[in-house]
């Protein structure tokens, strides 16, 4: 009766079924009508052929003629009689055959079965529901998104408008509320109130409805939105979005800060109060061709060498790895070693260094992007677009198939020391790599990946750098939900806080082998109001202490499960 219940509302809520169903009835009535009429014929003649039966039997011949079951166990024996036989036969035939059946499933059946389908998406959460995260639209960021919420705890559901799309995510097991996204009331259904955070990330006009209708009722919930346009940026902000994810100049920025360049220095890439994370590479520095130990960066610079990029995946530096001109590293300290850093690695370009000169495939919003961070470093850019009126700066473009040998050349590709494919097709970018390596096996070759799972493949196609567009979008918006709790990079780097656990109290920083058992390595440790950045292998860590790690998102997980139930009590 529970089930029964939602399935009737759902049926009889929209104006349509509810005429259908009154058609159906008024159908009905039309033949109960003709039987009452054919059954007193039935007896008009029979009585007029001598033959004497009941009223029962006179429904009973009617519905045996009309359904063309024709027992004949009672027959007319004059030709009146069967005329009249083959009128109701005939009749039967169109309303108990044909049109009967027809409208039935037309106006009755196949809107039931919809009803029973929409009563698969619920339009509201439970009271209960706290804490949760509220999506508009599932794609490559919300995928990886949901397996960072899961892992911490985080229930989430997705908004959706129609019920056919539901129905879809529902089939796929996804946590599913139909409702109008630009009516507040929906939200109230969705308990807005005790939600932890809304990611809308559809058209622009459809996120600013979103955002608008949030803060009606709710003027504090964090919301994250996409914008394709400056105008729609502005509706955003006078909306009262609370971040636009602008993953396009994100990722253009991440992509330009990866290209090597004789006079490139150490690249910020994040802050956690007094600690800075920056990312740096040994091209042109005295540091190319030896191991992390013999390059002695600590005692150089102050700075800790905290992770290795290989193969896309952030690793613990291991001191006997060695470095060559394409190394990317990630650098832990305060501002002021990161600043001795770049003094005493960073190089200047002198009249020998080969000025870098860099390929970007592809000219949309990533491409431009790209483009303006390069300006911003003083570093030679040329680009290659299919599409003509997606050129922005005409004077540096070339347009064409960037498959094409001739245009390649006239691009300059055999003077390009990096080549970036900016395409959101990843079996594009994949293509273009193979060809590439093939004609410059010793360009830099970095790639732009939509979705996750193609990252190792444009590797083994031979990109030396892979940034993944799904990876980057998860990580901002996984960084807005936590707050201050951690900081997650966009490059798939986590920095995060955690009570010292109890197996580890006492021990010192070689002896916890927490690099090598979990990835994630030691960068600050708090304890008694202060904070250490400065770590050597025999610091302590004490009972009563926070330390703050780095590691991928994978390694921060492992962290997690090795030691999240045998935490110190602070």
């Amino acid at each position: 009766m529970k089930a029964l219940i939602p399935v009737v509302t759902s049926f009889l809520e929209t104006r349509t079924s509810r005429q259908n169903l009154l058609a159906l009835f008024k159908l009905l009535g039309v033949l109960a009508l003709l039987v009452t009429l054919f059954s007193v014929g039935f007896h008009l003649l029979m009585e007029r052929e001598g033959q004497h039966f009941s009223w029962i039997t006179g429904v009973y011949w009617t519905l045996t003629v009309m359904s063309t079951l024709g027992f004949g166990d009672i027959t007319f024996h004059s030709d009146m009689g069967r005329f009249f036989s083959i009128i109701v036969l005939g009749t039967g035939v169109v309303f108990l055959l044909v049109l009967l059946p027809f409208t039935f499933i037309e106006f009755f059946y196949a809107p039931w079965m919809r009803a029973q389908a929409a009563a698969r998406a619920p339009r509201e959460l439970p009271m209960s529901t706290h804490r949760h995260v509220i999506m508009t639209q599932h794609g490559p960021v919300t995928k990886i998104l949901i397996r960072m919420l899961e892992k911490h705890g985080y229930p989430y559901f997705f908004l959706v408008p129609t019920v056919p799309e539901a129905l879809e995510m529902h089939d796929r097991d996804l946590p599913v509320v139909v409702g109008d996204l630009s009516d507040p009331d929906t939200y109230e259904r969705v308990r807005i109130d005790q939600a932890a955070l809304v990611v809308t990330t559809r058209s622009d006009i459809i996120n600013t409805n979103v955002t608008f209708s949030v803060r009606e009722i709710n003027e504090k919930i964090p919301i994250i939105a996409t914008a394709r346009s400056n105008a729609a940026r502005d509706a955003l902000e006078l909306a009262g979005v609370s971040d636009i994810l602008s993953l396009e100049e994100i990722m253009g920025q991440a992509l330009a800060r990866r290209v090597v360049d004789a006079g490139s220095c150490a690249q910020i890439i994040g802050r956690l109060e007094e600690l800075v994370i920056a990312e740096a590479t040994g091209y042109n520095t005295d540091l190319v061709g030896k191991s992390v130990a013999e390059c002695n960066m600590r005692a150089r610079s102050g700075v800790t060498v905290v992770g290795v990029w290989q193969h896309g995946k952030l690793v613990p530096p291991d001191p006997s790895t060695n470095i060559d001109e394409h190394t990317f590293f990630i650098l832990s300290g305060t501002q002021q070693q990161i600043d001795t850093y770049n003094g005493v690695f960073g190089q200047v370009r002198n009249e020998n260094d080969t000025e870098p000169s860099v390929l970007i495939i592809g000219g949309s919003r990533v491409g431009s992007a790209t483009a303006r961070a390069l300006n911003e470093r003083e570093i030679q850019w040329t680009i290659i677009e299919k599409e003509a009126d997606r050129i922005l700066y005409p004077e540096r473009s070339f347009i064409g198939d960037a498959s094409e040998f001739e245009l390649l050349v006239k691009a300059g590709m055999h003077r390009a020391t990096t080549i970036i494919i900016t395409t959101h097709d990843d079996d594009t970018n994949t293509f273009l790599t193979i060809f590439y390596r093939k004609l410059r096996p010793k360009a830099q070759i970095i790639s732009r990946c939509t979705h996750e799972a193609n990252v190792s493949r444009l590797h083994r196609a031979g990109a030396d750098l892979v940034l993944s567009y799904a990876d980057m979008g998860a990580n901002l918006i996984f960084n807005e939900l936590k707050g201050k709790e951690n900081l997650l990079l966009a490059e798939g780097v986590s920095v995060f806080s955690t009570p010292v656990p109890l197996p580890l109290v006492g021990l010192t920083l070689a002896e916890s082998s927490v690099p090598s058992h979990t990835g994630c390595s030691i960068v600050a440790i708090d304890s008694g109001g202060r904070r250490d950045i400065d770590l050597k292998p025999d610091t302590l860590l004490p009972e009563d202490g926070m330390i703050t790690l780095i590691g991928s998102v994978e390694a921060e997980e492992r962290f997690l499960a090795k030691y999240a139930s045998q935490t110190a009590t602070l």
